[in-house]
């Protein structure tokens, strides 16, 4: 039998915990006479009492599975533990917060078993607050004009992969990684499940805008040349802008014969690209910072506590 293994990372989940293992109980019931099933839960260091909630589950079932990561170290470190312990055939990753309806598990599987390799969920309408909802909208449009890679629109991390898939990506070494965009990167056979994302099912969400602005950053920075290429744009502004001061400076002296300091606009640009020179200053610095970063070595996480592994 084929084994199909269920990832999901957990932070401050301790309500959504028996809610979201009691729908998944029900859904990989149905598909018992097919497939083994493995649920691998990865604590990410949660403040509250999501691991004994986790634990419970853990000593009345064998096929539920628990990483407890030694502290906090983000959600996609806390995916990439599941999916480097994972061993099933399919694997498919969600989080605990029922906004990603488990029952288009059914459908993933289907479109697996016709030989997709990736299978994204995809949503196509979402409820989410007025702020985060146009926000989303408008970073999907900026990764899709700005990125080297072609990025499908509006996933997250609800998708199924082969155990093809999880191989190759077992060998992807980057520490700053923005897991929705290797697979992009990567690009196996893909196809996608559409439906509505309801409301978040209880408390707030985990990912806050510092974790947001960071992921956002981990894009621009690891899947994009823009960045790089602003230099140029600003290049060429530069050269227009000049050539436009020189013929407004020249029809000024000697058609109206004024008479001005021009010092003062002088300043005045100088300070402003005084400012874009710190800007740029910060994205250099930036990529240095990744650099460093990558050749320290240092491991994506470190695991405290397992139950339930061989």
């Amino acid at each position: 039998m084929k084994t199909i293994s269920i990832i999901i990372p957990a932070y401050r989940e301790e309500q959504n915990i028996p809610i979201i293992f009691e729908t998944l109980r029900k859904i990989l019931s149905s598909l018992s006479d097919k497939y083994d099933s493995e649920i691998i839960f990865v604590n990410d260091w949660s403040i509250d009492k999501t691991w004994d909630e986790i634990l419970k589950l853990c000593k009345k079932n064998d096929n539920v599975k628990w990483l407890n990561l030694s502290r906090n170290f983000w959600h996609q470190q806390a995916l990439t533990a599941g999916y480097m312990k994972a061993s099933g055939d399919l694997i498919i990753s969600m989080d605990a917060d029922m906004q990603d309806p488990p029952i288009l598990i059914l459908k993933m599987i289907k479109k697996w078993e016709k030989w997709f390799e990736v299978v994204y969920a995809r949503r196509i309408k979402r409820h989410d607050r007025f702020l985060k909802k146009y926000t989303a909208i408008a970073y999907y449009k900026l990764l899709a004009n700005f990125s080297d890679t072609k990025i499908p629109r509006d996933v997250w991390d609800f998708r199924l992969i082969d155990k093809k898939v999880l191989k190759a990506f077992k060998k992807l070494k980057e520490k700053d990684r923005y897991i929705r965009w290797i697979f992009a990167w990567m690009w196996f056979k893909t196809t996608f499940v559409d439906y509505e994302r309801p409301e978040r099912f209880l408390w707030e969400t985990s990912y806050t805008w510092r974790k947001m602005i960071k992921l956002a950053m981990d894009w621009i920075l690891n899947f994009s040349t823009f960045p790089l290429k602003i230099w140029a744009i600003i290049g060429f502004f530069i050269i227009i802008l000049s050539n436009i001061f020189f013929l407004y400076i020249t029809y000024d002296f000697f058609i109206n014969w004024a008479d001005y300091p021009l010092y003062k606009w002088i300043n005045v640009v100088l300070l402003w690209f005084m400012w874009l020179l710190f800007i740029f200053l910060w994205i250099l610095w930036e990529y240095i910072w990744r650099i460093y970063n990558e050749t320290r070595e240092r491991p994506l996480y470190i695991i405290s506590e397992k139950v339930n592994f061989k």
